[in-house]
């Protein structure tokens, strides 16, 4: 079954670039902020926010709307981008990013900004939040479902696994987690700091739905969360291979922008790489 047709790729695909652009804008303009691992997310949270998540900007705290959880917190500019986007917050305030006072802070904060479902920046907390809230859907007998990304940098936290094993035992099907596999953290590759090889078959045997795709694709981001959708008794992890820095070519595959804004220079030609958006 074919969930995008070409109009639909294309007008995700030219929302991507947006948000692309306001993550460069916006780390440019804080002087700070993480655009490498925000690039590498942003068509993960364009299909999220634009074709999945059961969501209403005009009411935020709507009981029956499906949960987002951004658990690598981090990537907050790709996040806020999409908010603004969507309806949450006027395009116009993600110039303020880390200001003093303002309600983007450098990591996701649910008390200050509209649409953040909880605050994260402390890495492994996500998943473990997502189960309570599916627990709570669960008992109340809800629909809602609960959607996390976390990075695989995070994948060396305890907290993972221990929140792996619940969703597991309490067959929470109404989890989908998005691992964003770019192969990179702060400090170097995954592999060298860290293996989390084999990680597909590390999920399987926690009693996970597992699926790899190419975190890029549209298609298959929204195949592959359609599959989970359909999976029963067991909680869905999509790993999403995909590139750090993504869209900007002296970004794509360094640890150097991690946690780096571009300089005025660097912002000119990433967004002249990036191009022009249509919508």
């Amino acid at each position: 079954m074919d969930l995008l047709n070409v109009e639909d790729i294309t007008e995700l695909t030219e929302r991507a670039k947006k948000i692309r652009q306001h993550i460069i804008k916006m780390t440019n303009a804080a002087g700070s902020g993480h655009p490498g691992g925000s690039l590498s997310a942003v068509e993960i949270l364009v299909c999220l926010y634009f074709r999945i998540l059961k969501h209403n900007p005009k009411d935020p705290h709507w009981a029956e709307r499906d949960r987002f959880i951004l658990s690598k917190g981090h990537a907050a500019p790709a996040l806020y981008a999409v908010l603004a986007e969507s309806g949450y917050i006027p395009i116009e305030e993600l110039m303020t990013l880390r200001k003093l006072g303002c309600r983007l802070q450098g990591h996701p904060s649910m008390t200050v900004t509209p649409g953040v479902e909880m605050s994260t920046g402390s890495l492994g907390h996500g998943l473990a939040v997502a189960n309570g809230m599916a627990l709570a859907a669960k008992l109340d007998r809800k629909l809602n479902r609960i959607y996390v990304l976390c990075g695989d940098g995070e994948m060396d936290v305890g907290e993972i696994w221990e929140s792996a094993m619940l969703a597991s035992h309490y067959k929470l099907d109404n989890v989908t987690m998005y691992l964003d596999r770019n192969m990179l953290q702060l400090d170097g590759p995954t592999e060298k700091i860290m293996s989390i090889e084999p990680l597909a078959d590390k999920w399987k045997a926690f009693g996970w739905h597992v699926q790899e795709i190419d975190g890029h694709n549209m298609r298959e981001i929204m195949m592959a969360t359609e599959h989970a959708k359909n999976t029963h008794g067991k909680p869905s992890v999509i790993i999403c291979h995909t590139v750090k820095g993504k869209g900007v070519s002296f970004m794509e595959g360094t640890v150097h922008f991690h946690g780096k804004a571009p300089n005025k220079d660097e912002c000119a030609k990433a967004l002249e790489e990036i191009g022009a958006c249509k919508l």
